[in-house]
């Protein structure tokens, strides 16, 4: 499971190293792309494998699946990992994110986040200013934390 926050700088070449116990646990190869509010997602190849297989099976018939489709496959990248464990981001996502300099890295027990760190320390403040709500939420839905 991917746990914790780490900031890592983006070189020139649009690179940014992935911790090694997140490495570890990519195993045999990763996608990267697009998430929602802003930020990129890295799934391990057999997590992706059940997320396109679930999003190409909503079909076409719905604008919004169609949509989702279009924003997730449309600048989806295998990760290729270099000696020093880093992967080159396409510029497209790196423009999607805002990512210049320095991206944050954050695990998501089943994913990585990749966030600008201006972005993360945006939606982190968020996140607890609204803490109570959406702990009321979680608690509707069966999941006191």
């Amino acid at each position: 499971m991917f746990l914790g926050e780490y900031e890592h700088s983006i070189d020139s070449k649009g690179r940014l190293a992935i911790p090694v116990r997140f490495r570890a646990l990519l195993g045999e190869g990763a996608v990267i792309t697009r998430a929602f509010d802003g930020c990129l997602v890295i799934y391990p190849a057999d997590v992706w494998r059940t997320v396109a297989e679930k999003l190409d099976s909503l079909g076409t018939a719905q604008e919004a699946a169609r949509m989702a489709k279009r924003f997730v496959f449309s600048n989806a990248s295998e990760c290729e990992f270099d000696r020093q464990g880093r992967v080159v981001v396409p510029a497209p996502l790196r423009a999607y994110a805002g990512l210049t300099e320095t991206a944050v890295v954050v695990g998501q027990y089943s994913r990585i986040e990749v966030w600008d760190r201006d972005r993360w320390t945006e939606i982190s403040a968020r996140a607890e200013v609204e803490s109570t709500r959406i702990a009321e939420q979680l608690a509707s839905l069966g999941l006191e934390i």
